[in-house]
């Protein structure tokens, strides 16, 4: 049996993961106690975390130093930095201060397949937008989990989440309302045919 592999990401309402030259702050701005209390409870469960080098840049940057005490980090992050990881790159080098990251190299259909056949635990992947449009469309992704914010980013939105993938069919697995305005919906993707 493979390893369940999910592609987590947090979007504003008109599919933006990101924004730029504005200040909408951490998860939009729009976090409130039962978004929060959802991420800590699926970042206590064991898994491996999976991102690509930009992403994995990004959250090293963002996380910061492992000197850093979890407890000073956002509560998320700092149940996230210390999760086995796995970053898929080809122009990474390490060492790097982050307790467990591994870097891969090669084909990332054939390395997530082989990841998925071995892994003792779950896989999630936030973020790392290009390299889970590919392994969605290899057929790699067993749930796509969507957090929407309520914010429309038509100015300041960057980084559409599905810009250029393919087309796919989705069975909405759970859906659930946080803090009466935030949407998570968790489907299954397929390849539309």
């Amino acid at each position: 049996m493979t390893a369940t592999y999910t592609f987590d990401v947090f979007s504003s309402l008109d599919g933006f993961a990101s924004y730029d030259n504005a200040d909408w702050g951490p998860y939009w701005g729009k976090h409130g106690p039962e978004f929060l209390e959802r991420r800590i409870a699926q970042y206590d469960e064991e898994q491996r975390m999976v991102f690509g080098a930009d992403t994995f840049r990004l959250m090293m940057q963002m996380i910061g130093s492992s000197k850093i005490a979890a407890e000073e980090l956002d509560p998320v992050n700092g149940r996230m930095r210390p999760m086995p990881t796995t970053v898929v790159s080809s122009t990474l080098e390490g060492p790097f201060d982050w307790p467990d990251a591994t870097v891969v190299t090669g084909d990332a259909v054939e390395l997530i397949t082989r990841l998925k056949e071995e892994s003792d635990v779950p896989l999630r992947s936030h973020g790392s937008l290009s390299l889970n449009r590919a392994l969605m469309a290899a057929g790699l992704v067993d749930r796509v989990q969507i957090t929407i914010f309520p914010v429309i980013a038509g100015q300041t939105g960057v980084e559409p989440v599905f810009q250029n993938a393919a087309d796919f069919d989705l069975e909405l697995l759970e859906t659930h309302t946080f803090d009466g305005r935030t949407q998570e919906l968790i489907y299954h993707p397929t390849l539309h045919s």
